[in-house]
C-alpha cells in the first residue's frame, strides 16, 4: 500500500503549487486567491528523492468555517486521518498568524509525523522568514519556494525517511493475479464481482456509493490463485458534501497500485465521461495491464453502441493498448470470456525479455525507420534490455536520446508491442546515452599551438594594412 502525505495549512499558502510541483502536473488550480481548493487532489509523487507515494492537497483551513468552507474543513480532517506524514504549509512572508497557532495545535494532537514547512522564503531573509514560526513547537521549520522548487528535494529526503515501510499483503503474493475493479459509482463494480465469485459476496445495491471502502476477495479457479479488489466508486469532484465517498478515490488509488489488473467498468447507457478519462489516466500512471469492461451493453440500442464506440476512439486514445469487452455484469453476458484475459494480461506484465531479443526488435525497429536526424546528427539507438515488469519496461542506450521525438517514441512502442504480441499492458521505455567526459572541459592548448596561433593573427594584421 502506498503511504500517504497531506499537504495542510491556512489559505493560500501555496499548497497547490507544491502539489502541482510533486506531481509534475497542473491538476490543482492555483491563483493568488484565499480559498480556492474546496475539495481534495489525489496524485503520485513523481520524484526520485522519495520513495513511491501519493500526496493529497487539501483546501484551506479558516478560523471562521461556515457552509462550504465548513465542509472543505471536514475533507481536511478526513485526510489527516488516513495520511501517514503531515507536510504543514505556512507563509514566509506573511509570517505567523493565529491560523497557524490553531492548526498546529491540533496537529501536535495528532500524533503523526509533521514536517513544518515554511513556503515563499524565495526573495526574502529566509532566517528571519522562519524565525517566529519555531514557536509552534513542531521542529526546525523548512524552508523553500513552491513555484520554483527550491528546497524540495531536502524536504523531500526528510520526509522519505519518516514513510512507512509498504506493508505486504495477500494481494501482492507472488503466486496469485490481484485484479481491481475500478470505476465511477453505479457502473456495476460489485455486481461484477458477486457474478465472478458466483455468489452474493459484496453488497450490491442500486444507489451510489454504496461500497465505502476496497474489500479484497481471494478464491482459486482453474487451480489458481485470484484477489479480486472491489473499490469504492470515485466521485465527481463536484458534489463536495460526501465526505466518506470522496476519499474513497484514495482507497482505489491504493487498490489500483496493488494490483496487477486492472478492470475498469464503465456504463454503456452513460458513454464515456471525462470523469472516466481523468480516472483512467492514474490507472495509466501505475502501469498496470488494463481491461475496459462497457458493462449494460445489452440495453443499449445500436445508435449508443455506434456513439461509444467513437467516444472510445476519442477520449481513450490514450490507453488504445486496453482490451475491451462489452459485458452484462447483472445476466453474465461477455463476463466469463473478460475474465479469461485475465491470466494472458497478467503473464503479458510480468514477461521476462531477453537483452538479444529486445536488441534484434531495435535494429530492425531502426532498419524499417531510421530515427531522426538533430542538427545534422543521426540519432543512434545502439541495444535494449529489461528494466523491469508489470508494466514491461525496456532501456534503450544510444546517443542523443534525450531529443529523440515522442512520435518515434511511440512508434517504438508499437513495434515492441506488435514484435511481442503483448495486448492489454503498458510499455514504458527509458532511455539512456553515455556521459560525454568532455563536457564542461576546456581543451588545453600546447605551447606549439599558441605560437602558431599569436603567427597567423601577425599575419592577418599585416595583410589588412
Amino acid at each position: 500500500m502506498l503511504p500517504v502525505i497531506a499537504l495542510v495549512g491556512r489559505p493560500n499558502v501555496g499548497k497547490s503549487t507544491l502539489f502541482n510541483f510533486l506531481t509534475k502536473t497542473r491538476d490543482a488550480i492555483v491563483a493568488d486567491f484565499a480559498g480556492l481548493t474546496r475539495d481534495r487532489q489525489y496524485g503520485r509523487v513523481k520524484n526520485k528523492e522519495i520513495r513511491p507515494c501519493l500526496v493529497v492537497d487539501t483546501g484551506g483551513i479558516a478560523d471562521d468555517a461556515e457552509g462550504i468552507d465548513r465542509v472543505a474543513r471536514q475533507q481536511v480532517q478526513v485526510a489527516l486521518e488516513e495520511a501517514d506524514i503531515v507536510f504543514f504549509m505556512v507563509d514566509g512572508r506573511a509570517g505567523l498568524s493565529t491560523s497557524d497557532k490553531v492548526i498546529a495545535d491540533s496537529l501536535r494532537r495528532l500524533n503523526k509525523p509533521v514536517i513544518l514547512v515554511t513556503n515563499k522564503t524565495d526573495g526574502v531573509d529566509s532566517f528571519v522568514a522562519i524565525s517566529d514560526f519555531y514557536s509552534l513547537a513542531l521542529g526546525e521549520p523548512v524552508k523553500i519556494a513552491a513555484s520554483h522548487g527550491t528546497g524540495v528535494p531536502e524536504l523531500l529526503r526528510m520526509a522519505d525517511q519518516l514513510l512507512p515501510i509498504a506493508i505486504e499483503d495477500e494481494a501482492e503474493d507472488k503466486d496469485t493475479i490481484a485484479i481491481a475493479v475500478v470505476g465511477r459509482p453505479n457502473v456495476g463494480k460489485s455486481t461484477l464481482v458477486n457474478r465472478l465469485l458466483g455468489e452474493e459476496r459484496v453488497v450490491v445495491f442500486d444507489e451510489a456509493g454504496t461500497t465505502r471502502d476496497s474489500i479484497y476477495i481471494s478464491f482459486e479457479r482453474n487451480g489458481r490463485k485470484f484477489t479480486l479488489i472491489d473499490t469504492a466508486g470515485m466521485r465527481r469532484r463536484s458534489r463536495i458534501g460526501e465526505v466518506i465517498e470522496k476519499f474513497s478515490v484514495l482507497k482505489a488509488l491504493q487498490a489500483v497500485e496493488k494490483a496487477n489488473v486492472v478492470i475498469y467498468m464503465i456504463d454503456a447507457r452513460e458513454g464515456v465521461t471525462d470523469q472516466d478519462a481523468h480516472l483512467l489516466g492514474l490507472v495509466l500512471e501505475a502501469g498496470r495491464a488494463l481491461i475496459i469492461g462497457l458493462n449494460k451493453w445489452d440495453g443499449i440500442s445500436i445508435e449508443q453502441k455506434n456513439t461509444i464506440n467513437r467516444q472510445l476512439d476519442i477520449k481513450l486514445s490514450f490507453v488504445e493498448f486496453a482490451e475491451k469487452h462489452q459485458i452484462s455484469a447483472l445476466h453474465g453476458s461477455g463476463v466469463g470470456k473478460m475474465f479469461d484475459m485475465v491470466q494472458g494480461l497478467y503473464e503479458a506484465a510480468m514477461l521476462d525479455m531477453s537483452t538479444p531479443n529486445l536488441t534484434r526488435m531495435l535494429k530492425e525497429a531502426t532498419t524499417a525507420h531510421q530515427p531522426p536526424l538533430i542538427n545534422g546528427r543521426r540519432i543512434k539507438l545502439k541495444y535494449a534490455h529489461q528494466g523491469g515488469r508489470n508494466p514491461p519496461i525496456v532501456v534503450i542506450h544510444g546517443v542523443q536520446t534525450d531529443v529523440l521525438p515522442d512520435s518515434y517514441k511511440r512508434y517504438l512502442i508499437n513495434y515492441y508491442r506488435t514484435a511481442m504480441n503483448l495486448s492489454g499492458t503498458p510499455i514504458r521505455l527509458v532511455f539512456k546515452s553515455p556521459e560525454n567526459p568532455f563536457h564542461g572541459k576546456k581543451t588545453k592548448q600546447t605551447d606549439w599551438e599558441i605560437k602558431k596561433r599569436e603567427r597567423l593573427t601577425r599575419r592577418a594584421k599585416a595583410k589588412s594594412h
